[in-house]
């Protein structure tokens, strides 16, 4: 069985996934793929302790802390590929920024591949089910693009405005301005 809460935080109402013991999903109103890892409907249930100390993780963060994510007991469900793709996103450091080019050359040494294709990269991180805490928000284009945030661009400005990043180098399209 699968349980559901949400949670109200300064880019919007999150909504947070439980199996009853590790969080398993959380995703921004509107993101792209809401919910698409859930094999089933969840009950929606406030009182798990998951939920208590993500809320508080989550409390912190957008209070300008940094609590580390091995704080929170995670399970996301999705492929060996996408899993080892979210392993590496646990890596990144607060305010930091990577490139998708430079996930799919970590991804290629750790399978042993000479090469990884960054776009399989961007699939992994695009359908990441814990956004903000598995930080999918940090990955930008090889330009310097910020392109590809499931929960829109303004949003993933914002979590990096949040972590202080330094985005003086970074490409923010306009609205309607193809990438």
């Amino acid at each position: 069985m699968y349980y559901s809460t949400t949670y109200n935080s300064p880019i919007g109402k999150l909504t947070l996934a439980s199996d009853g013991e590790s969080l398993i999903g959380l995703w921004i109103e509107g993101q792209k793929y809401h919910g698409d890892t859930l094999p089933e409907q969840p009950t929606e249930r406030d009182d798990l302790p998951v939920f208590d100390k993500t809320k508080s993780w989550l409390d912190r963060y957008f209070a300008g802390k940094k609590p580390d994510i091995s704080e929170l007991p995670s399970a996301p469900i999705g492929s060996a590929f996408r899993q080892a793709v979210w392993d590496i996103l646990r890596s990144i450091p607060y305010g930091k920024i990577t490139t998708y080019g430079e996930l799919a050359k970590q991804i290629a040494a750790k399978s042993g591949k000479e090469t990884m294709s960054a776009q399989a990269v961007g699939g992994a991180v695009g359908h990441n089910p814990i956004s903000i805490i598995i930080p999918c928000h940090r990955v930008v284009g090889s330009n310097g693009n910020l392109t590809g945030y499931a929960g829109g661009i303004a949003t993933k400005v914002k979590l990096l405005e949040f972590e202080g990043a330094d985005m003086r180098e970074l490409f923010v399209p306009k609205k309607g301005t193809a990438l």
